[in-house]
């Protein structure tokens, strides 16, 4: 299942990618029976067939779920509220939950960080990423008061065990889409190598702390603010406690990624990655589940059908290996 753009045309559509045939979903999504009316006040500017949507309308964003999962998310983003620092981080406010598969969020004013890469200047941007970390280690590190901490306490587990089983599950799930394609053959056992050493990492050292996590943590979730106003955070429907290295890992393979892929100047990157490096260190996360983490990462983006994403992956993850392996 795939989200796609067209040149020209505004938002966002879904599209299947079948044994080697693409075809662009229909308006009508069975799962997200909300879909349809909701993409009508505005731009769909997320979209997971069968899974999730989020149309951009005026003053709001409207989230469509399965039918039932908005309550789960309606929950999610009230326990945040209370657990997040308001002097570091705001969230949306819930405006309306419409039916048991549809909310409407509140709009935070201001670019992502991701935005920020293409619109502001170099000090604009290395200010705008060591705002991000000096506010992210407090909040992380903690203390919390008593109903903060009774929020955090109530979140799911998403311990290394279960990031293990995802990577697996990611494997798998390539192999069967590409197990008819001849080509690939010579890759998959190289694939399975990789898992098994990710797999094997993440349970072969003993985890850091349980902290609060966002869960999918990437610079297209926060946003950028100007002066001591707080910065946002968006999508939490993830989160749970976890080890920090979980965003801190998704944060910085995400950044590594666009400058591999030319979409990030290595000036920009470095300077992300030093504030990355920087909560790294002001939450002592030790460097084996920092690698470890990141490594799950970036497996987990070899399962995209995107051009030259597979080859990149194993020649990052076998590139990181040999560094290791040499101390550098």
């Amino acid at each position: 299942m795939l989200e796609v753009s067209t040149p020209g045309r505004r938002g966002v559509r879904g599209a299947r990618l079948r044994d080697g045939h693409f075809k662009l979903m229909p308006p009508d999504d069975p799962r997200l029976p909300g879909l349809r009316v909701e993409a009508q006040q505005g731009e769909l500017v997320s979209y997971r067939p069968y899974d999730r949507a989020v149309v951009r309308a005026e003053d709001r964003y409207i989230k469509i779920f399965r039918a039932g999962r908005a309550d789960i998310a309606a929950e999610r983003c009230a326990q945040l509220d209370i657990l997040l620092d308001a002097d570091s981080f705001r969230v949306p406010k819930i405006l309306s939950c419409r039916s048991p598969d549809v909310i409407a969020f509140s709009a935070i004013p201001g670019p992502t960080l991701h935005e920020v890469d293409s619109t502001a200047d170099d000090e604009a941007f290395a200010g705008a990423w060591e705002k991000w970390s000096r506010a992210w280690v407090p909040q992380v590190n903690g203390p919390y008061g008593p109903a903060a901490q009774s929020v955090l306490d109530s979140l799911p587990l998403h311990s290394a065990e279960l990031e293990a089983t995802k990577v697996w599950r990611t494997v798998n799930l390539w192999m069967q889409h590409n197990e008819t394609v001849p080509d690939l053959t010579p890759l998959r056992g190289a694939l399975r190598g990789a898992a098994e050493e990710v797999a094997s990492n993440l349970l072969g050292s003993a985890p850091d702390p349980l902290v609060w996590a966002h869960g999918g943590l990437h610079d297209k979730q926060i946003i950028a603010t100007g002066g001591l106003s707080p910065l946002g955070l968006l999508d939490f429907d993830k989160t749970a406690r976890a080890e920090a290295a979980l965003d801190l890992a998704s944060v910085d393979v995400y950044l590594e990624l666009r400058l591999r892929e030319n979409r990030m100047t290595p000036a920009r990157y470095r300077t992300a990655h030093t504030q990355v490096l920087a909560a790294v260190d002001e939450l002592h996360v030790n460097p084996a589940r920092f690698h470890a983490y990141s490594d799950a990462k970036w497996l987990s983006l070899a399962n995209m059908p995107l051009r030259g994403r597979f080859s990149l992956v194993l020649a990052v993850l076998a590139e990181k290996k040999a560094a290791r392996r040499a101390g550098t």
